[in-house]
């Protein structure tokens, strides 16, 4: 398990990520307000259903009455949901992000200014007086901050709070409301120029890849969702809704690798094809495109082809589908789009397919590149290192010399958080809670929160590995786990082991160092070797898993695991230290645990990152979960590994990887 460190790293990538978390807080608590307008307005659209009944019942009927109440030109419910509901729940829900309860009302009542002040639908409007609300009575709050007299406090805090937010609705109704109005309506200008040239699909080019990087939130939310319901307010639906939400191409990208790809991205892709279309956690292909980046160009071709179709036949949807399930988005299908949104997620999944395919095809006869070689164009493309699949106890240092968290004496309050914590985070969330409490830990609590709303208070931080960066500016004393795969991590497996290992040692007194028997069998003297030949990461596996096959530890074809397994996720640790291990459908290729260790002086390149040791590992059992425990202790403290590079002989090396806590 690899154990993030923090890391200084960031730039206009991470920053825009971390506009669109706050976005995304801002509308996905509101999201089933949303929904509730969306039916409402299939209801009582002119040609929505209410209508159509209306029409079989005829004008005096009772259809006709009830028709009267939702009237969606604004003299029912659906007008006035869309005019003030909607805008005042996403403002206040900004206030409240920034200043909880005071901040919520302070930025209610700035986000009605704007409302009046403008003649379009204030989204966007209160995405940004709903939070400045809150950061202004958060600041006027700090001023006289323990300076009140007893007694005047409720006096102080409702007149404060009254006169900040009759200023910012003034403010609001002069100034912000007209600006964004003027706004909009270019931006809606830009997308109708858009159709009407039928260069709509040309979107997909930057769409797909925002998504990818986690950019997703700040398209959808920031922009999209905005601009589509001020749209759909006019036409009754949005093209906008489809050009994010749309699962054809994420479908058709997990299908290719189901049937194209190679190991764990094989096997886990039917899984994750059904929790992308049904659940509609589109987080969960991202994962594939990072590991074998071209495929981008995959999901851009389905994600155009799928645009163009609802250009041509003129379909979109009544409000945002949100999550992007197949289900959402038939749900707020407009009246008149069913062909047009059904044939643009067949179009966009079957174009997506075929191009994957393609991609994934012409890799076949590639040898050690797949996902190996993906890994490292990951690594130079996201600037941190790959997650290992290896079980380190104790913090590890990274290639560049930094150190992470400690692991605390218990461990009972993880989290597992990702942008919006209604996705990814859940689903990760729940598979983890399982794995925990088959273990029998009932006592650790799993949970599941957007990265805005964590606090500093969990022992265990589970992230994407793309977004550990910002999980640890808010939980900087936790230990942060990045995954790479929602459904079946290695590193759920491992945190169960983390937890073991936490749990026996609470009560337990200080352990004593346990030397290595001279002539113990799980590491041979004819299994170390001070000076290794190999000269690549591929001839180093060969090496030392050939150790562990001359020991008598495993069979010839676990060396053949070996290297499947690093092809699959990267072994490499930091601290110039790999740990190439099989697979586990290879574990009946192990004999007896065992460990084989080979010293590089000169170091070798393992992909893109400087190697000194190479620890071989067959474990029988759990054995091999000790095993890791002991090289962990060894290489997180400086004055070991030194002591290992100074080795003169293997006793010296067994003596040095003997003499740790087990």
């Amino acid at each position: 398990m690899s154990i993030s460190p923090p890391e200084a790293r960031g730039g206009t990538r991470v920053r825009v990520q971390r506009i669109g978390t706050f976005l995304s807080s801002m509308v996905m608590p509101n999201i089933g307000a949303f929904i509730a307008w969306g039916l409402l307005t299939a209801l009582f659209i002119e040609e929505g259903w209410i209508t159509s009944l209306t029409d079989l019942w005829g004008e005096g009927s009772w259809v006709a009455d009830i028709g009267g109440w939702g009237d969606y030109d604004g003299g029912g419910i659906v007008g006035p949901m869309i005019t003030y509901l909607l805008p005042i729940l996403i403002g206040a829900t900004g206030g409240r992000i920034v200043y909880d309860t005071r901040g919520a009302v302070v930025g209610a009542i700035a986000t009605m200014g704007v409302i009046a002040g403008a003649d379009v639908p204030m989204f966007l409007g209160a995405m940004i007086v709903g939070p400045l609300g809150g950061w202004c009575i958060k600041k006027l709050d700090a001023l006289w901050e323990g300076r009140i007299r007893p007694g005047f406090e409720m006096l102080v805090n409702n007149f404060s709070a009254g006169i900040a937010g009759a200023a910012l609705a003034i403010a609001g109704f002069f100034g912000i409301g007209p600006v964004v109005s003027a706004f909009s309506r270019l931006a809606g200008n830009v997308v109708d120029f858009l159709v009407d040239q039928s260069l709509l699909p040309l979107t997909s080019i930057f769409i797909e890849p925002a998504k990818v990087l986690f950019l997703n939130n700040a398209i959808n939310h920031g922009i999209l969702t905005p601009l589509g319901t001020n749209q759909a307010s006019e036409t009754g639906k949005s093209i906008l809704f489809l050009l994010e939400a749309n699962p054809g191409p994420g479908l058709g990208l997990l299908i290719a690798v189901a049937i194209f790809g190679r190991g764990v991205a094989k096997t886990t892709a039917p899984g994750a094809a059904i929790i992308h279309f049904l659940g509609g956690i589109h987080e969960i292909y991202f994962p594939y495109v990072l590991m074998k980046p071209k495929l981008i160009v995959a999901v851009i071709a389905g994600g155009m082809t799928g645009v163009f179709i609802n250009v041509v036949f003129g379909s979109g949807l009544r409000a945002p589908a949100a999550p992007g399930s197949i289900i959402a988005v038939y749900a707020q299908t407009a009246s008149g789009s069913y062909l047009g949104v059904t044939l643009s997620v067949i179009g966009a999944a079957t174009v997506t397919f075929l191009v994957a395919a393609l991609l994934l095809r012409t890799d076949r006869g590639t040898g050690d590149g797949d996902l190996a070689g993906a890994t490292a164009a990951m690594e130079k493309m996201k600037g941190k290192r790959s997650v290992a699949a290896a079980a380190l106890t104790s913090s590890m240092t990274d290639s560049q010399g930094s150190t992470t968290s400690t692991v605390p004496a218990t461990i009972s309050a993880i989290v597992f958080a990702c942008d919006a914590g209604m996705g990814s985070s859940a689903m990760g969330a729940s598979v983890l809670r399982k794995k925990i409490r088959d273990a029998g830990f009932t006592d650790v609590s799993v949970v599941n929160k957007a990265i805005a709303n964590l606090t500093d208070s969990y022992d265990l931080v589970v992230t994407h590995a793309d977004l550990t960066e910002r999980a640890r500016e808010r939980t900087p004393s936790a230990i942060h786990v990045p995954v790479d795969n929602f459904m079946n991590s290695p590193e759920y497996d491992e945190i169960v082991a983390l937890i073991a290992r936490a749990d026996s040692a609470e009560d337990a007194v200080e352990a004593e160092p346990v030397e290595l028997e001279p002539d113990a069998e799980q590491l041979a003297l004819a299994s170390i070797v001070l000076s290794g030949s190999a000269t690549s990461s591929a001839a180093a596996i060969d090496e030392a898993g050939q150790l562990l096959v001359e020991a008598g530890a495993v069979d010839a074809p676990y060396v053949a695991a070996m290297h499947e397994r690093e092809r699959s996720v990267s072994t490499f640790m930091g601290n110039g230290l790999a740990i190439p291990h099989g697979t586990n459908a290879a574990k009946g290729s192990i004999r007896r645990t065992g460990i084989s260790v080979v010293r590089y002086p000169a170091h070798i390149d393992w992909n893109g990152n400087p190697v000194e040791f190479v620890i071989g590992i067959a474990g029988a059992g759990d054995d091999h979960l000790r095993l890791m425990s002991r090289i962990a202790q060894v290489f997180t403290a400086e004055d070991q590994v030194a002591r290992l590079r100074a080795a003169k002989t293997p006793e010296d090396v067994r003596e040095i990887l003997g003499a740790v806590h087990a």
